[in-house]
């Protein structure tokens, strides 16, 4: 991100309808000044324009958040950070007043934002109909079709294509763990969202699930090798098919890069998840799928430590199929058993998906 001078005058320029002179930019805190302090402005230190308008001198303070590793590390966080600064400062006495809110197009100019009062976001339409569906089929009449099979693969073999394409970011790989457990839409916001009293599972339960997470968290810390792309809600629900094997994607979630086992959970645990509507357990023809899924995954992508490392990301996806507000209707029964699942995975060191039912009963 460069700021030039000139389209930093036409800006200022744009706002009073008359020719102003730009007199001096200096970085605060600092001698540096100009240009360097432009450029100093990209790595996120402010950066103070004096001018002239109508012969009298005004003074603006120019803001950027920079990329670090306190909750800044993608571009939508600082987006984000600037968006609640505009809206948040001129509601508190005695603190300096926001002016304005711009961005600067890839062409390099800049641009006011201060009118913009929400943003929506506009899709192309992507026909087909939810591999849900599939699977709501197979719970109720439990009979599979070839196609079930090539679709399961064919899933496989897209994430083990994805999951190939790394990204070396240490500061980003913590930033995913974290997001994890203490992330709205993480496990500490599933476990807030279960009401008291249920029959199920107990608040000391809950506290257990979050506390087995974060040592999960710190065991996973050193591994950032296994950064790499992922969609991040990988659930039937998102993945819609158009022919037999042809799909597209809806709702790519918490940025374009994370750990592998975010998406192999969300999509294997929904076998389990329909299953346990049927039968209790993992059984035919979900086992199968499931199998199958697993079986293409590793041929094509051979991460033999993606077992060592899913644990965590089953606790999550298990609550979040095992939720009273997401998934009101399922029984008592199924909630607990998954329950009980993601306990029982986060404290194996290493996933059989082989042997699934072993982790659905209470030691």
């Amino acid at each position: 991100m460069e700021l030039k001078f000139e389209e930093l005058k036409q800006y200022l320029e744009e706002q009073y309808g008359v020719v102003i002179q730009l007199k001096n930019i200096y970085q605060l805190g600092s001698e540096t000044k100009g240009a360097a302090a432009l450029k100093q402005f990209g790595y996120g230190h402010p950066v103070l324009i004096s001018y002239l308008l109508d012969n009298q001198e005004e003074q603006i303070v120019l803001h950027a958040v920079e990329h670090n590793a306190f909750g800044h590390e993608r571009d939508d966080d600082r987006i984000a950070a600037i968006w609640l600064d505009f809206n948040t400062f001129n509601r508190l006495p005695h603190h300096v007043p926001a002016i304005d809110m711009i961005g600067l197009t890839y062409a390099g100019k800049i641009q006011s934002l201060r009118s913009m009062k929400e943003l929506f976001l506009i899709t192309a339409y992507g026909p087909g109909q939810p591999y849900a569906n599939d699977l709501i089929r197979l719970r109720d009449d439990g009979t599979s079709q070839p196609i079930d099979v090539r679709r399961a693969e064919t899933l496989a073999a897209y994430l083990a294509e994805i999951h190939q394409v790394k990204h070396a970011e240490p500061m980003l790989w913590r930033r995913r763990l974290r997001d994890l457990i203490g992330h709205g839409e993480g496990i500490m916001g599933l476990t807030d969202s279960y009401p008291a009293g249920l029959n199920y599972i107990t608040e000391a339960e809950l506290q257990a699930i979050e506390a087995m997470a974060n040592r999960w968290r710190w065991r996973l810390k050193p591994l950032d090798h296994r950064l790499s792309q992922v969609h991040g809600d990988f659930h039937p629900f998102n993945i819609l098919f158009e022919t037999d094997t042809q799909f597209h994607l809806l709702d790519r979630s918490r940025g374009a890069w994370g750990e592998p086992a975010d998406d192999v959970s969300c999509i294997t645990i929904n076998y389990l998840f329909f299953s346990l509507q049927r039968f209790g357990k993992l059984g035919e023809p979900f086992t199968e799928l499931h199998h199958r899924f697993w079986e293409k995954y590793l041929a094509l992508q051979p991460d033999e430590e993606l077992l060592q490392v899913i644990q965590p990301w089953f606790a999550w996806r298990a609550l979040v199929v095992a939720s009273p507000i997401w998934y009101p209707t399922i029984s008592d029964d199924v909630r607990r058993k998954l329950l009980t699942f993601a306990c029982r995975v986060m404290a194996t060191e290493r996933y059989d998906y082989q042997q699934v039912n072993q982790y659905l009963e209470a030691n």
